[in-house]
């Protein structure tokens, strides 16, 4: 199973973040995205601000149904998104699993 096929799940009480060689492993698996101290981001850039709009709402909507929101930054054609597990307070299988479902949200965005 690929990453963007998972769900996510609300993270366990007392539940540790990822350690590096974990996140080092996973981040292979999420192709744009960079990896961070505690959190993993990257850089969309469309044709333009609709299309960036566009892209931002498929983000909103596959977040809300994951229960996993990304930070959102959004200037002009351009959108960042950075994840990170609060609860964990550092990164866990959700933020991969979201970085794959956002990669794959751009197919249907031209770019």
């Amino acid at each position: 199973m690929q990453l963007f096929d998972e769900q996510c799940h609300r993270p366990d009480p007392g539940q540790r973040p990822l350690d590096p060689d974990q996140a080092h492993e996973l981040i292979k698996e999420v192709p744009g995205w960079t990896l961070k101290a505690d959190s993993i981001e990257r850089i969309f850039e469309f044709e333009d601000f609709d299309d960036a709009m566009h892209f931002v709402n498929h983000v909103a909507h596959t977040a809300g149904a994951q229960d996993h929101h990304p930070d959102i930054h959004i200037s002009y054609n351009k959108v960042r998104l950075v994840f990170s597990t609060h609860k964990v307070k550092g990164l866990s299988r959700n933020d991969f699993i979201m970085a794959a479902k956002c990669n794959q949200l751009t197919c249907h965005v031209t770019v």
